[in-house]
């Protein structure tokens, strides 16, 4: 259950070697993205509500909504979500399926069904279980925030298009890679698997602009 939050130095040290000598591709790509510079997002709802944001539409259109939602109710709180009507969620650009989503997270906090805080403690699988009991959270979403928030070191997210896209191109395949394929090509990376994908999603970076911060969740 190692965490980028203990240990920082040492563990991205130890990541980046073992990537660079378990897969040449990467080696290669670590060269082109340089250092890793991701930081985990210590406000863990928060994230869920900008994962959950981010669901099938564009980290562009995402991020606009984020920032929408977070001027009309007053931040991304579990207080200030309950507070909003419905038609002032809807108004920052939220579906209706959207919307039944964050009021749905904000219960299971508010109410303790979901202890955001004890989360941690807590194995990956386990984390996962928590989360998707909540509606609109699937196993990518709960992954995010593994990855996102409690810095889990070894979470490979296979269906996330934008990995899926970014192997193909890594590693010169005819089509995008099925889960099968996703999960053989990444093997040797464990156990940096996030690390390894967070330099993955980098490649689509260095093609469309090679300067974007790549320090945190990008919506």
């Amino acid at each position: 259950m190692a965490s980028l939050l203990t240990r920082r130095n040492e563990h991205v040290s130890a990541a980046v070697a073992h990537l660079r000598d378990a897969d040449p591709r990467l080696n290669w790509l670590i060269d082109r993205a340089g250092p890793f510079t991701l930081k985990v997002e210590r406000d863990r709802y928060a994230m869920l509500v900008r994962s959950i944001l981010s669901q099938q539409i564009s980290t562009k259109a995402a991020r606009s909504i984020r920032l929408k939602l977070e001027a009309v109710v007053g931040g991304l709180s579990p207080a200030a979500i309950a507070a909003a009507p419905e038609a002032t969620l809807r108004g920052a650009g939220l579906s209706n399926q959207k919307v039944t989503y964050l009021r749905d997270l904000t219960a299971h906090v508010i109410d303790g069904r979901l202890e955001l805080n004890r989360l941690h403690r807590l194995e990956d699988e386990a984390v996962i279980e928590q989360l998707i009991a909540v509606k609109g959270i699937g196993r990518w979403t709960a992954q995010m925030f593994l990855m996102f928030s409690l810095g889990r070191l070894d979470v490979f997210p296979h269906d996330d298009l934008g990995i899926r896209s970014s192997m193909r191109a890594l590693y010169h395949l005819e089509e995008l890679p099925g889960k099968a394929q996703c999960l053989e090509l990444a093997a040797p990376w464990r156990p940096y698997s996030t690390i390894a994908s967070w330099y993955v999603w980098r490649l689509s970076d260095l093609k469309a602009d090679p300067t974007m911060d790549a320090s945190c969740y990008p919506v």
